[in-house]
């Protein structure tokens, strides 16, 4: 009715207290657009989170993982818009919950962690005292029992001596510390869902691996549903149970972490194969994806691939490609998912090769992935 703000979303105890096989994050045919409308950014993305499992988002630096992520969290920036689609969260639509309805999610259903832990941090408190702060308002807590709830909590992620941790500020903290520290305030209200977009991205390799162990802990011990964006596949064949591979703000390809790390079938996935270090590092050294990724909004018919695929033909421009099924529960954009040849790329991508002569040495007129499609087939292209 006229005159009354717009409703928002409550989160049931029935849908809280779902089986282990419910969908936690969904997010159905998403377009988002940009500069208020003036270009498309996300291009009909739907995906499935279920309870304790934790999905990899994988593609290039503006491919449309944060973006999703952002629409996920309800913190699209201004001039960025969901124009279609929608996205629930436990089973309620949450598409178009205003700001407050947002707030009431925040910590107590949907932690998020970043790449960078400190530009979250207010660099004159304490970290404790901000994890603290956290409990007093989302639980209510009074202070000593928030105090002591933040020691515990900052025990529980692996930060040793966490007493004294609880009093420094975030510039005598390392960047691992740092993350630690945010993990613990993103878990802190015990949310159904954590975010973490690039939140190893900037760690040594080291402390990256920890991260990821501590992740797959909190999984474990809380059930906890976790939405991981990376850039490296290694890290989502390490943490994930299901990846979703972006390009150009689509999905290209998604399924199974090791499905589609071992059969790839879409040659966007095979390209990020051959550049990340995921099985025989030796064959991929130096190796690039040549060409750059379309810019934000630019309309293409067709892949939006095809320009920098050395396996693209005709059909791949001519007109919208669906995602299709090459396995039961494996998806792909391709006009040529079911194409032999693509399918013997695949078993090359993931096949180790001794060395680079057994791989046919190196050619300087040809770069990147398109080295793994021989003369001929390139040819009959």
């Amino acid at each position: 009715m006229a005159g009354q703000p717009p409703p928002e979303t409550v989160l049931t105890d029935a849908a809280h207290q779902a089986g282990p096989h419910d969908t936690v994050l969904g997010i159905e045919d998403l377009h988002v657009t940009v500069h208020d409308g003036g270009a498309t950014a996300l291009r009909g993305v739907s995906l499935r989170v279920h309870s304790g499992e934790i999905v990899g988002l994988v593609g290039e630096s503006g491919s449309g993982k944060t973006l999703t992520c952002r629409a996920a969290l309800g913190v699209l920036p201004k001039g960025v818009a969901a124009a279609r689609g929608a996205i629930t969260f436990a089973g309620e639509d949450v598409t178009r919950l205003p700001a407050r309805g947002w707030q009431r999610l925040h910590g107590s259903q949907i932690g998020a962690v970043f790449q960078d832990p400190s530009s979250y941090l207010n660099p004159n408190l304490t970290v404790g005292s901000q994890l603290a702060e956290v409990l007093r308002v989302k639980r209510r807590l009074p202070r000593a029992q928030a105090h002591r709830r933040a020691v515990e909590l900052f025990t529980a992620v692996g930060l040793n001596e966490a007493g004294r941790v609880f009093h420094q500020i975030p510039a005598e903290l390392s960047g691992g510390m740092l993350q630690r520290v945010m993990i613990a305030i993103a878990i802190s209200c015990d949310p159904r869902l954590l975010i973490a977009d690039e939140a190893t991205t900037a760690l040594d390799v080291t402390i990256q691996a920890e991260i990821i162990e501590l992740i797959k802990e909190l999984r474990d011990q809380r059930g906890l549903s976790v939405l991981f964006v990376s850039h490296d596949l290694a890290v989502i064949r390490e943490l994930c149970d299901r990846v979703i591979v972006f390009y150009a703000g689509e999905v290209v390809e998604a399924g199974p972490v090791e499905e589609i790390i071992e059969r790839p079938r879409h040659p966007y996935t095979q390209a990020l194969l051959r550049v990340a270090s995921v099985g025989d590092f030796q064959r991929r050294e130096l190796e690039v994806i040549p060409g750059q990724p379309p810019h934000v909004g630019e309309l293409i018919t067709g892949c939006r691939f095809a320009q920098r695929c050395p396996a693209a033909v005709d059909a791949c421009t001519a007109g919208d490609i669906a995602l299709t099924r090459p396995g039961p529960a494996h998806e792909a954009r391709c006009v040529r998912v079911d194409d032999p040849a693509l399918a013997q790329v695949s078993a090359a991508v993931a096949a180790p090769v001794p060395d680079a002569a057994a791989a046919g040495g190196s050619d300087p007129d040809r770069t990147g992935d398109s080295a793994a499609w021989d003369d001929e087939e390139l040819a009959s292209r």
